[in-house]
Protein backbone atom coordinates (compact mmCIF):
# COMPACT_ATOMS: atom_id res chain seq x y z
CA UNK A 1 0.00 0.00 0.00
CA UNK A 2 1.71 3.40 -0.83
CA UNK A 3 2.77 4.97 2.29
CA UNK A 4 -0.23 7.94 2.63
CA UNK A 5 -2.82 5.12 2.73
CA UNK A 6 -5.27 5.71 5.96
CA UNK A 7 -6.91 2.82 7.75
CA UNK A 8 -10.65 4.07 8.61
CA UNK A 9 -12.29 2.46 11.42
CA UNK A 10 -15.19 5.07 11.73
CA UNK A 11 -16.80 8.16 11.06
CA UNK A 12 -18.12 9.83 14.73
CA UNK A 13 -19.18 13.19 15.87
CA UNK A 14 -16.05 15.38 15.93
CA UNK A 15 -14.55 15.87 19.39
CA UNK A 16 -14.67 11.98 19.84
CA UNK A 17 -12.38 10.64 22.80
CA UNK A 18 -9.85 8.29 21.71
CA UNK A 19 -9.25 5.59 24.21
CA UNK A 20 -5.71 6.00 25.21
CA UNK A 21 -5.02 1.66 26.02
CA UNK A 22 -6.13 1.13 21.98
CA UNK A 23 -3.97 1.08 18.99
CA UNK A 24 -4.93 0.54 15.80
CA UNK A 25 -4.03 -2.66 13.16
CA UNK A 26 -0.93 -4.25 12.48
CA UNK A 27 2.10 -5.16 14.54
CA UNK A 28 3.34 -2.95 16.62
CA UNK A 29 -0.63 -1.81 16.62
CA UNK A 30 -0.76 1.52 15.11
CA UNK A 31 -1.30 4.82 16.27
CA UNK A 32 -4.97 6.13 16.15
CA UNK A 33 -5.60 9.36 15.45
CA UNK A 34 -9.20 11.50 13.84
CA UNK A 35 -9.33 13.48 10.64
CA UNK A 36 -11.99 16.14 11.80
CA UNK A 37 -14.38 18.26 9.63
CA UNK A 38 -17.11 20.37 10.94
CA UNK A 39 -19.19 18.56 12.77
CA UNK A 40 -17.85 14.69 11.97
CA UNK A 41 -14.72 13.06 12.14
CA UNK A 42 -12.68 9.51 10.97
CA UNK A 43 -11.08 7.61 13.14
CA UNK A 44 -8.17 6.30 11.61
CA UNK A 45 -4.28 4.98 11.55
CA UNK A 46 -1.47 4.39 9.16
CA UNK A 47 -2.66 1.37 6.70
CA UNK A 48 -0.02 -1.26 7.59
CA UNK A 49 1.49 -2.22 4.19
CA UNK A 50 0.92 -6.15 4.84
CA UNK A 51 -2.63 -5.97 5.97
CA UNK A 52 -4.44 -9.28 5.86
CA UNK A 53 -7.37 -10.97 7.86
CA UNK A 54 -5.28 -11.93 10.96
CA UNK A 55 -7.28 -12.59 14.43
CA UNK A 56 -5.24 -9.76 16.10
CA UNK A 57 -5.96 -7.25 13.54
CA UNK A 58 -9.65 -8.61 13.47
CA UNK A 59 -10.01 -8.07 17.48
CA UNK A 60 -8.01 -4.81 17.52
CA UNK A 61 -10.66 -3.25 14.72
CA UNK A 62 -13.55 -4.66 16.84
CA UNK A 63 -12.35 -3.48 20.14
CA UNK A 64 -11.93 -0.59 19.17
CA UNK A 65 -14.96 0.05 17.84
CA UNK A 66 -17.22 -1.10 20.87
CA UNK A 67 -14.78 1.11 23.25
CA UNK A 68 -15.84 4.14 20.54
CA UNK A 69 -19.59 3.07 21.08
CA UNK A 70 -18.97 3.55 24.93
CA UNK A 71 -19.16 7.53 24.15
CA UNK A 72 -21.21 7.81 21.50
CA UNK A 73 -22.88 6.66 18.05
CA UNK A 74 -20.23 5.31 15.25
CA UNK A 75 -20.82 4.50 11.85
CA UNK A 76 -17.74 1.36 11.50
CA UNK A 77 -16.41 0.44 8.49
CA UNK A 78 -15.70 -3.37 7.61
CA UNK A 79 -12.48 -4.87 8.87
CA UNK A 80 -10.23 -3.46 5.64
CA UNK A 81 -10.96 -0.18 5.13
CA UNK A 82 -8.55 1.75 3.58
CA UNK A 83 -8.44 5.49 1.99
CA UNK A 84 -5.90 7.64 -0.07
CA UNK A 85 -4.81 9.60 1.82
CA UNK A 86 -5.96 11.84 4.28
CA UNK A 87 -7.18 14.44 2.20
CA UNK A 88 -9.61 11.98 0.24
CA UNK A 89 -11.34 10.92 3.85
CA UNK A 90 -11.43 14.69 4.36
CA UNK A 91 -13.48 16.03 1.41
CA UNK A 92 -15.30 13.20 1.97
CA UNK A 93 -16.23 14.19 5.53
CA UNK A 94 -17.19 17.90 4.19
CA UNK A 95 -19.53 16.41 1.37
CA UNK A 96 -21.31 13.66 3.40
CA UNK A 97 -21.82 15.32 6.89
CA UNK A 98 -25.30 15.51 6.68
CA UNK A 99 -25.96 12.16 5.80
CA UNK A 100 -23.48 10.84 8.47
CA UNK A 101 -24.79 13.03 11.05
CA UNK A 102 -28.97 11.66 10.36
CA UNK A 103 -27.11 8.14 10.58
CA UNK A 104 -25.35 8.61 13.72
CA UNK A 105 -28.39 10.37 15.52
CA UNK A 106 -30.06 7.13 14.04
CA UNK A 107 -27.97 4.80 15.69
CA UNK A 108 -27.47 6.92 18.94
CA UNK A 109 -27.72 4.59 22.35
CA UNK A 110 -28.08 1.19 19.67
CA UNK A 111 -25.94 -1.85 19.87
CA UNK A 112 -26.41 -4.62 17.14
CA UNK A 113 -27.60 -7.83 17.90
CA UNK A 114 -27.38 -10.76 15.10
CA UNK A 115 -30.01 -13.91 15.36
CA UNK A 116 -29.74 -16.80 12.69
CA UNK A 117 -31.69 -19.91 12.88
CA UNK A 118 -30.56 -23.10 11.24
CA UNK A 119 -32.02 -26.53 11.08
CA UNK A 120 -31.71 -28.79 14.10
CA UNK A 121 -30.21 -31.82 12.52
CA UNK A 122 -30.63 -34.00 15.24
CA UNK A 123 -34.45 -34.02 15.80
CA UNK A 124 -34.83 -36.60 13.17
CA UNK A 125 -37.21 -38.67 15.19
CA UNK A 126 -39.18 -35.56 15.04
CA UNK A 127 -39.35 -35.50 11.90
CA UNK A 128 -40.18 -39.08 11.01
CA UNK A 129 -43.14 -37.85 13.49
CA UNK A 130 -44.22 -35.45 12.34
CA UNK A 131 -44.09 -35.86 8.94
CA UNK A 132 -46.30 -38.55 7.00
CA UNK A 133 -44.21 -38.52 3.65
CA UNK A 134 -41.11 -38.66 5.78
CA UNK A 135 -42.29 -41.79 7.71
CA UNK A 136 -43.37 -43.52 4.22
CA UNK A 137 -39.93 -42.91 2.59
CA UNK A 138 -38.23 -44.45 5.17
CA UNK A 139 -40.15 -47.60 5.66
CA UNK A 140 -40.03 -47.90 1.84
CA UNK A 141 -36.01 -47.66 1.75
CA UNK A 142 -36.26 -50.02 4.93
CA UNK A 143 -38.16 -52.64 2.89
CA UNK A 144 -36.10 -52.44 -0.54
CA UNK A 145 -33.11 -49.89 0.04
CA UNK A 146 -31.72 -48.65 -3.17
CA UNK A 147 -29.70 -45.23 -3.93
CA UNK A 148 -32.66 -43.65 -5.55
CA UNK A 149 -35.11 -44.08 -2.28
CA UNK A 150 -32.74 -43.52 -0.35
CA UNK A 151 -31.76 -39.96 -2.37
CA UNK A 152 -35.31 -39.30 -2.08
CA UNK A 153 -35.64 -39.87 1.78
CA UNK A 154 -32.56 -37.61 2.10
CA UNK A 155 -34.20 -34.90 0.16
CA UNK A 156 -37.11 -35.55 2.09
CA UNK A 157 -35.62 -35.22 5.63
CA UNK A 158 -33.56 -32.05 4.47
CA UNK A 159 -36.82 -30.07 3.00
CA UNK A 160 -38.95 -30.97 6.32
CA UNK A 161 -35.67 -29.49 8.73
CA UNK A 162 -35.28 -26.51 6.74
CA UNK A 163 -39.87 -26.18 7.06
CA UNK A 164 -39.50 -26.51 10.88
CA UNK A 165 -36.11 -23.95 11.22
CA UNK A 166 -38.14 -21.44 9.07
CA UNK A 167 -41.28 -21.51 11.01
CA UNK A 168 -38.98 -21.31 14.15
CA UNK A 169 -37.09 -17.81 12.15
CA UNK A 170 -41.02 -17.07 11.31
CA UNK A 171 -41.31 -17.00 15.27
CA UNK A 172 -38.11 -15.51 16.63
CA UNK A 173 -38.77 -12.62 14.00
CA UNK A 174 -42.54 -11.94 14.49
CA UNK A 175 -41.83 -11.85 18.66
CA UNK A 176 -38.25 -10.27 19.09
CA UNK A 177 -39.04 -7.29 15.85
CA UNK A 178 -41.23 -4.75 18.75
CA UNK A 179 -38.26 -4.96 21.19
CA UNK A 180 -35.94 -3.66 18.13
CA UNK A 181 -35.80 0.17 17.08
CA UNK A 182 -34.91 -1.50 13.24
CA UNK A 183 -34.55 -4.74 11.79
CA UNK A 184 -32.17 -5.81 8.89
CA UNK A 185 -32.23 -9.10 7.44
CA UNK A 186 -28.71 -10.24 6.51
CA UNK A 187 -26.87 -12.23 3.37
CA UNK A 188 -28.31 -15.70 2.72
CA UNK A 189 -26.47 -18.02 4.71
CA UNK A 190 -26.33 -22.38 3.40
CA UNK A 191 -28.01 -23.96 5.86
CA UNK A 192 -29.13 -20.58 7.35
CA UNK A 193 -33.26 -20.37 7.87
CA UNK A 194 -33.05 -17.12 9.14
CA UNK A 195 -30.17 -14.40 9.36
CA UNK A 196 -31.46 -11.20 10.81
CA UNK A 197 -29.79 -8.26 12.94
CA UNK A 198 -31.83 -6.01 15.27
CA UNK A 199 -31.02 -2.56 16.20
CA UNK A 200 -31.34 -3.03 20.00
CA UNK A 201 -31.21 0.29 22.56
CA UNK A 202 -27.93 -0.24 24.81
CA UNK A 203 -30.53 -0.04 27.71
CA UNK A 204 -32.65 -2.77 26.54
CA UNK A 205 -29.65 -4.88 25.03
CA UNK A 206 -29.28 -7.75 28.47
CA UNK A 207 -33.62 -7.99 28.14
CA UNK A 208 -33.68 -8.46 24.66
CA UNK A 209 -30.74 -10.89 24.89
CA UNK A 210 -32.22 -12.59 27.66
CA UNK A 211 -35.48 -13.24 25.46
CA UNK A 212 -33.46 -14.87 22.56
CA UNK A 213 -31.90 -17.38 24.65
CA UNK A 214 -35.19 -18.14 25.90
CA UNK A 215 -36.12 -18.80 22.49
CA UNK A 216 -33.36 -20.34 21.71
CA UNK A 217 -34.28 -22.75 24.73
CA UNK A 218 -38.05 -23.59 23.76
CA UNK A 219 -37.20 -24.27 19.74
CA UNK A 220 -34.14 -26.01 20.32
CA UNK A 221 -36.25 -29.07 19.07
CA UNK A 222 -36.82 -27.13 15.41
CA UNK A 223 -34.13 -24.80 15.35
CA UNK A 224 -30.68 -24.18 16.61
CA UNK A 225 -30.74 -20.74 17.14
CA UNK A 226 -27.24 -18.88 17.68
CA UNK A 227 -26.89 -15.17 19.01
CA UNK A 228 -24.18 -12.54 18.69
CA UNK A 229 -23.79 -9.40 19.77
CA UNK A 230 -23.73 -6.84 21.18
CA UNK A 231 -21.76 -5.85 18.04
CA UNK A 232 -20.99 -2.45 15.91
CA UNK A 233 -23.99 -1.28 14.24
CA UNK A 234 -22.33 -3.34 11.00
CA UNK A 235 -26.09 -4.00 9.40
CA UNK A 236 -27.54 -0.87 9.70
CA UNK A 237 -25.23 1.56 7.82
CA UNK A 238 -25.81 2.35 4.32
CA UNK A 239 -23.25 2.69 1.21
CA UNK A 240 -24.29 6.46 1.53
CA UNK A 241 -23.42 6.36 5.44
CA UNK A 242 -19.95 5.37 4.21
CA UNK A 243 -16.56 7.40 3.42
CA UNK A 244 -17.28 7.31 -0.23
CA UNK A 245 -13.39 7.24 -1.42
CA UNK A 246 -12.77 4.71 1.05
CA UNK A 247 -12.73 1.05 -0.35
CA UNK A 248 -11.77 -3.12 0.95
CA UNK A 249 -7.58 -3.10 1.08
Amino acid sequence: MPAEDVYVYAITRAGVTLPADRGGVGRPPARLRTLARGRVAAVVSDAPPDLRARRRDLLAHQDLLMRLMDDGPVLPMRFGTVAPGPDAVLRQLVTGEAAHLSALGRLDGCHEINVKALAAEDRLADVVAEDGTVRRLREAVRRRPDYEASLRLGEAVAAALARRAAEAGRRVLRELTPRAREVAAGPEVQGCALNVSFLVERGDSAAFLAEAHRFASDLRGRANLRLAGPLPCYSFVGAEDRAAPVGGG
